[in-house]
């Protein structure tokens, strides 16, 4: 599982003034990432607005993800939902070609315990063409994926490869680097904490902000892989500020500011998110001029 190490990318969906996909502003999206040296790509996860867009919009996403990427990094596929028949059901009919795993997001608004959880994923493991790749994110679905039921799930299921954390707990990251089985993956995701995470058995991150900085961002990821923590530092001082504008009123509005900045694909959102405000649009901008960006 070698080529999920390094910087991963949650990709936008670019959206036209009408709403509809704008699917060149993706294909130069794509090219951005892959050209500014990432590792590997993630379609229709969190950032991707993927609770916003249609079952054919997303087959049409994929499609065309697929065609451009062209196997030029590994795909990943996000595929998650707090209806585990649906999920699974949705696996099954899946066209996994060109694709190199799946992302599912743990299971949201139901609040489930534990047991609950480790089900869901028995089942989506069971259903699954491919490898897959857990995602905790308690900020967004309401309940965690304990320590305990990660590490049970990546003993039970040799098709469960890695997690994609981003709990912010760091006693939990702790269990889990120490007592995970040889070849399970942490993944970070959360970029912020990507250096020290790495520093502690991360195998690198999936990203929000290498949408529009991939080039810096996974320059530092790579040297921190390489033990280069020092050399690295002062990268990942230089994205902090940024960083956080870029998640100061919501993603992936802000991300989608910072694309449009660079003149890679527009910043629509769909409702219920907005675009963010003048403000915060004009403090992005600064950043990107002061890291020569602009």
């Amino acid at each position: 599982m070698n080529k999920f190490h390094g910087t991963g990318v949650a990709l936008v969906t670019p959206f036209k003034k009408d709403g509809s996909v704008d699917f060149p502003g993706l294909k130069n999206v794509i090219d951005h990432t892959i050209n500014g040296g990432i590792e590997y790509l993630v379609s229709l996860g969190t950032t991707g607005e993927t609770a916003t867009l249609s079952k054919d919009e997303k087959k049409a996403v994929w499609d065309f993800t697929v065609e451009s990427v062209a196997g030029k990094v590994p795909l990943v596929a996000g595929i998650g939902g707090n209806n585990t028949l649906e999920v699974t059901e949705a696996l099954k009919h899946f066209n996994s070609a060109g694709f190199d795993a799946i992302l599912s997001v743990s299971p949201y608004y139901n609040k489930p315990t534990q047991e609950g959880i480790y089900q869901h994923y028995k089942a989506i493991s069971e259903a699954s063409p491919l490898p897959i790749i857990l995602y905790n994110v308690p900020g967004r679905t309401g309940s965690n994926i304990l320590a305990e039921t990660t590490l049970r799930l990546a003993h039970d299921f040799k098709n469960i490869i890695a997690i994609k954390e981003a709990s912010g707990n760091f006693d939990q990251f702790n269990k889990i680097i120490k007592d995970k089985p040889e070849g399970f993956l942490f993944i970070s995701g959360d970029d912020p904490i990507t250096l020290p995470l790495i520093a502690m058995g991360a195998t690198g991150v999936i990203s929000v902000v290498a949408n529009a900085l991939p080039g810096i961002f996974s320059t530092m990821v790579r040297m921190c892989l390489d033990g280069k923590f020092i050399e690295a530092q002062p990268l990942h001082y230089s994205l902090i500020e940024i960083t956080n504008l870029f998640f100061a009123e919501g993603n992936p509005a802000g991300i989608k500011a910072a694309l449009k900045l660079l003149d890679v694909c527009g910043d629509e959102v769909r409702l219920p998110l907005v675009n963010i405000s003048h403000s915060t649009h004009l403090k992005i901008k600064n950043e990107l001029s002061s890291l020569k960006l602009l």
